[in-house]
C-alpha cells in the first residue's frame, strides 16, 4: 500500500504548541511534541478543522496556484456548486461561468450538472433489492476516509458511486474530444475549483485502485479574487445563457441538498465533523433505525463551509437559495429508457487503510495492550488538560503503551509526585505554608475569627 499524500501542512515556525488543534481533531491525529504540533499522517483525514481553528494560522491547505493553469494547452474548469454562493451582487450563475472563461479557462463543465446525474442514479441504486441500509453518501472524501479508519464496520454502507467531481471530469474530457478531435489526452486538463483540502488529497491519491480524472485542484479562494476583477464589469449586462445545472445540482453545495434530491424522506443530513462522528457512532451502535439514506458533510453547513472558501457559510447558503429560484429543477437526467446505473459511475473497491483503533495485527497483543492502556489511564489525573501534548489522558496512555510518549510528560502527575516528595522531606516546613505565609493552623484560626465577626476573609 502506497503512502497517503495529505493536503494539510504545518508551518513549524508559526506553531506555538498551544494545544488548540489537539482538542478539536476528530481522529486524534495531532500531538504537541518539542514545542510544536506534529500530525500523524496515518490518522489524518484532511478535514481541515485544524486549519480553521489554529490561532496562529500554522496549518494551511496545499493546492495548485491558479497561475499554474496556464501551462496546460486546453483547460477545463470544474466549478464546485459552492463557488456560486461566494460572490455578492451576482443574481445569475452565468456571470460566474463567463468569468471563468475570462480568467483563462477554455471550457467550463459544472460539477452541479454532474451532481444531478449522480442524484438520479442514486435514486436507481436505492431501489435495488438487497443493498445494505442506511446507505451513506460517498460524496465527501473526508467521510469515506473517516469510516475506513474509525468505523470500518460501516464500510459496506457506503454508496459505491463516484462523487460528482469525478463524473464531471470524465464527461468534460469526453465532450472536449468530441468538440476538438485534434486534442490528445495529454492536451486536456480538468481543473477542479475546490472548497476544501480533502478534494486535493482525493485527487493526489485516487480512490482505492481508481486514478482520478481530475488533473489539478485550485482553491475557491484564489479563483474568487480573480473572478471579482472580471465580474464587476459584467454586472448590469445580460450574460450568455451557459448554465447547465438546475436547482438540484446547485443545492448540493449545502447540507441536505444531496438528500432531498433522492426524493426519499427517510434520510438524515448532518454537517460539522463533531456531529458526523456522533451520527456514525449511533449508526454503528444500531441506535438509528428506519432511515435509508445518510448524508454527512465534514464542513459546517456543507461544502459552503470549506476551509478554502471565502464567504461565511450561512451567507453563501442564503445566496444559493436566491440563485436557485431562477433555475429549473434539473437540467440533467438519464434517459427514460435507462433502468440501470452505468458502470462508469461506480467505484469497484474501497480504500484498505488499516483502522487506527487497531493496536496490533495480533489479537492477543491487542488485548494485552488494551489492558495496559486502561491500567495506565486509571493512574492518570483524568482531567484531559492536554499539557502532555495528547488530547486526553486515554490518548496519552495509548501513546505510552505504543512507546511514542515520555511518562514524564504528564505535568499534573509530575507536580503531584513533587508535592509528595517535598512533604516527605520536610512535612512541617512545606506542609504548613498557606494563606499569605501563615501556617495552616494560623490560617484556620484567622478564618474562624473572620466568620464570627462577619468579616470578609483575606
Amino acid at each position: 500500500m502506497g503512502i497517503y499524500e495529505h493536503s494539510v501542512t504545518l508551518d513549524i515556525d508559526k506553531c506555538t504548541g498551544c494545544t488548540t488543534c489537539i482538542r478539536h481533531c476528530p481522529t486524534e491525529a495531532i500531538r504537541v511534541r518539542d514545542g510544536h504540533a506534529q500530525i500523524n499522517n496515518s490518522r489524518c483525514i484532511d478535514c481541515g478543522v485544524c486549519i480553521s481553528i489554529c490561532p496562529q494560522k500554522a496549518k494551511q491547505p496545499t493546492y495548485m496556484p491558479l497561475s499554474e493553469i496556464s501551462k496546460y494547452k486546453y483547460k477545463i474548469a470544474l466549478p464546485a456548486p459552492s463557488l456560486y454562493g461566494q460572490i455578492s451582487g451576482v443574481d445569475d450563475i452565468d456571470y460566474i461561468i463567463e468569468g471563468l472563461y475570462d480568467i483563462g479557462f477554455d471550457d467550463v463543465f459544472e460539477v452541479a450538472a454532474a451532481a444531478e446525474m449522480v442524484s438520479a442514479y442514486t435514486r436507481m441504486y436505492m431501489s435495488t433489492p438487497g443493498i445494505k441500509k442506511p446507505v451513506i453518501s460517498s460524496a465527501c472524501p473526508v467521510i469515506v476516509r473517516l469510516i475506513t479508519l474509525r468505523f470500518p464496520y460501516l464500510r459496506d454502507n457506503i454508496l459505491p458511486m463516484l462523487p460528482p467531481m469525478e463524473i464531471a471530469a470524465a464527461l468534460a474530457k469526453k465532450r472536449a474530444k468530441e468538440r476538438h478531435p485534434e486534442l490528445s489526452d495529454e492536451d486536456i486538463a480538468t481543473c477542479f475549483i475546490s472548497p476544501c483540502p480533502a478534494k486535493v488529497s482525493y485527487v493526489k491519491n485516487g480512490f482505492a485502485g481508481y486514478k482520478s480524472e481530475v488533473d489539478c485542484v485550485v482553491s475557491i479562494r484564489d479563483v474568487y479574487f480573480a473572478l471579482l476583477k472580471v465580474i464587476k464589469n459584467k454586472i448590469g449586462k445580460s450574460p450568455e445563457k451557459t448554465c447547465e445545472a438546475g436547482a438540484i445540482g446547485v443545492g448540493w453545495a449545502s447540507s441536505g441538498g444531496e438528500s432531498t434530491a433522492i426524493f426519499n424522506d427517510k434520510y438524515l443530513a448532518t454537517d460539522g465533523i463533531e456531529n458526523v462522528v456522533r451520527v456514525l457512532d449511533e449508526i454503528e451502535n444500531g441506535n438509528i433505525q428506519g432511515l435509508e439514506f445518510i448524508e454527512l458533510n465534514a464542513c459546517p453547513g456543507g461544502c459552503v463551509g470549506g476551509t478554502m472558501t471565502v464567504e461565511n457559510p450561512f451567507i453563501a447558503k442564503a445566496r444559493l437559495l436566491s440563485l436557485r429560484r431562477y433555475l429549473p429543477i434539473s437540467q440533467n437526467a438519464p434517459g427514460r429508457d435507462e433502468k440501470y446505473v452505468p458502470a462508469g459511475y461506480f467505484f469497484n473497491e474501497l480504500p484498505t487503510d488499516a483502522p487506527f483503533t487497531r493496536l496490533s495485527e495480533n489479537l492477543g497483543d491487542s488485548i494485552r495492550m488494551m489492558t495496559e492502556i486502561e491500567r495506565i489511564r486509571k493512574s492518570l489525573p483524568g482531567i484531559d488538560c492536554g499539557a502532555c501534548g495528547a488530547p486526553s489522558c486515554r490518548a496519552f496512555a495509548e501513546d505510552l503503551v505504543r512507546g511514542v510518549a515520555d511518562p514524564k510528560a504528564c505535568v499534573v502527575a509530575s507536580c503531584e509526585k513533587l508535592m509528595k516528595y517535598l512533604l516527605e522531606i520536610n512535612p512541617a516546613g512545606f506542609g504548613n505554608v498557606a494563606h499569605n505565609g501563615k501556617s495552616e493552623q494560623e490560617a484556620d484560626s484567622a478564618d474562624k475569627t473572620c466568620e464570627n465577626r462577619g468579616e470578609k476573609k483575606e
